[in-house]
């Protein structure tokens, strides 16, 4: 495998991932209550308080099949790129998908959740625009991109590891 095409399966993961992000998060979307499990607790109390309340555990249905989808997509997209970037042997499918897994993790965290999540308008959600504080909560971000996010990362990446043996 060669790092260069590595580093620009990373750029573009980043790009089709930022894509999918302000795909989702546009129009009445944003207020979609399927997404809101992403959002710190003390703006998912003050949304509910004037929307209908709803379960955001991860053993709610909207939030498995969110993850699911995500899971799936991400499955496709990773092994894409570790069959262009020569992947073939099961630890080198693992090791790329869960490679790429957590610098998307990372990215989401320091980029998405922290500079636009916390600062744009369009991730507001309507009666939580006031919230400056509770938007801009890192250690919260942090904690998701920890766990569950390295359980979600392990998912496609061994299913990549995997499908990688059986392709090659």
């Amino acid at each position: 495998m060669t790092w260069w095409v590595i580093a620009v399966e990373s750029l573009v993961f980043a790009a089709i991932f930022t894509a999918i992000i302000f795909t989702y998060y546009q129009g009445d979307r944003k207020y979609n209550p399927v997404s809101i499990h992403n959002y710190p607790p003390e703006i998912q109390e003050e949304y509910f308080k004037t929307h209908e309340k709803i379960d955001v555990s991860y053993r709610s249905k909207n939030v498995f099949f969110t993850k699911s989808l995500g899971v799936l997509i991400f499955t496709g997209i990773l092994l894409v790129c570790a069959l262009i970037a020569g992947a073939e042997t099961f630890r080198q499918g693992f090791g790329l998908a869960f490679g790429l897994m957590v610098w998307i993790g990372i990215y989401d965290t320091c980029f998405l959740d922290w500079v636009l999540f916390a600062n744009l308008p369009m991730f507001r959600l309507e009666g939580t625009e006031h919230m400056d504080e509770a938007y801009h909560q890192k250690w919260f971000h942090v904690k998701g991109m920890l766990f569950p996010g390295i359980i979600f990362a392990l998912i496609p990446a061994v299913v990549v590891g995997w499908l990688v043996t059986v392709i090659r």
